[in-house]
């Protein structure tokens, strides 16, 4: 298979989390969120679906470009490509924490956690295949805002 049908098929996947994530949110987001204390620092809510949309793409696109080097690096890209999987998960798992059990604090401990797995996925990537690291760049800096943004909510509200 080539380069970029291995990229295809990870922003494919990639895309996949972020709708399945998309329905666990798109209920809340009309109802229960409305009404919680945000921060004003709050994001419009139009924001988010341009911003994942994107972050999804670089995510698939490095995922890719990692996958691509299975033939010579096989175990560093497994390894990697493990803990891509891995913080993928998380991200979806926040969702649904957040918006669907609706449980900010649970969320906040999760994200935590995913914030890390990124940053390890992101140095994986990068020993691979420099431009794969840098597509995490922005994933990064926005889960660190999440991270910041879903504290001062469970702060706000508990």
């Amino acid at each position: 298979m080539n380069k970029y049908a291995k990229i295809a098929i990870m922003v494919a996947i990639c895309l996949a989390v972020g709708y399945l994530s998309g329905i666990v949110t798109r209920d809340s987001i009309t109802t229960w969120y409305t009404t919680i204390e945000k921060p004003n620092f709050n994001p419009p809510n139009w924001i988010f679906a341009p911003v994942w949309t994107t972050l999804y793409i670089l995510m698939g696109i490095g995922a890719g470009l990692v996958w691509h080097k299975v033939k010579k690096k096989k175990e560093e890209v497994s390894t990697a490509l493990l803990f891509f999987f891995i913080q993928l998960g998380l991200n979806a798992t926040w969702s649904l924490l957040f918006f669907g059990l609706k449980n900010p604090l649970l969320a906040l401990i999760e994200i935590i956690i995913l914030l890390l797995m990124i940053y390890e996925t992101f140095i994986k990537f990068s020993k691979l295949n420099k431009f794969a690291g840098y597509t995490f760049i922005p994933y990064l800096l926005w889960v660190s805002f999440a991270m910041i943004l879903n504290g001062a909510i469970w702060w706000l509200n508990r």
